[in-house]
């Protein structure tokens, strides 16, 4: 079966959606996760700072949390990055249109960080879900009918902390964080 797929976007994909990427990784290794069932990759809706690597407080927080920062460069948002993805988390809501007008049909799947992390507290998996990939669709799936076609509310967007001190960084991380472990926990805990 093909791995669960994760698209982490925001505007650079230096700062924000690095984080998510790496600390998404890391909560999934924590519970036993790996690459043949998990794949998280990011992107920028920018594009102008790809190829080049995470942004050096951002990696820093990374690190703080116990991921890894090896080998990452960053990327443009392409439609085939929102093709590939099972479940798309943005850092804004106008990154949600951005991925939703390159492809409508992602729109079920797309989503802001805060958003799913609010929508998956109120999820109940049925417990005959015991692969990821199955897992991870029917979290979506909850998650977009918990929504109710609603769209998210500027307090779940992760602000920029692009050229901001330390404390902003680690704020943006914890927020992040507040996501994505209870997502690695809903694909892997037992």
């Amino acid at each position: 079966m093909a791995p669960f797929s994760v698209l982490c976007v925001c505007m650079g994909n230096i700062c924000r959606s690095p984080m998510a990427e790496r600390l998404l990784v890391a909560d999934a290794l924590a519970l036993g996760g790996d690459s043949d069932r998990l794949y998280v990759h990011g992107a920028g809706t920018g594009g102008w700072h790809a190829g080049e690597p995470m942004d050096p407080q951002a990696a820093k927080q990374v690190l703080a949390r116990g991921g890894d920062v090896a080998g990452f460069r960053a990327r443009r948002l392409l439609a085939e990055h929102v093709d590939a993805s099972d479940l798309i988390l943005t850092a804004t809501i106008e990154q949600v249109d951005f991925v939703t007008e390159l492809r409508p049909d992602a729109a079920p799947r797309t989503f802001v960080f805060g958003e799913f992390g609010r929508l998956i507290r109120g999820v109940e998996l049925p417990g005959a879900l015991s692969d990821v990939y199955e897992r991870g669709v029917a979290l979506v799936e909850a998650a977009d009918a918990a929504r109710a076609g609603r769209r998210p509310a500027p307090p779940d967007e992760l602000d920029d902390p692009w050229g901001r001190p330390d404390s902003y960084f680690s704020r943006v991380a914890d927020e992040i964080h507040a996501t994505t472990k209870p997502l690695a926990e809903a694909l892997f805990a037992a």
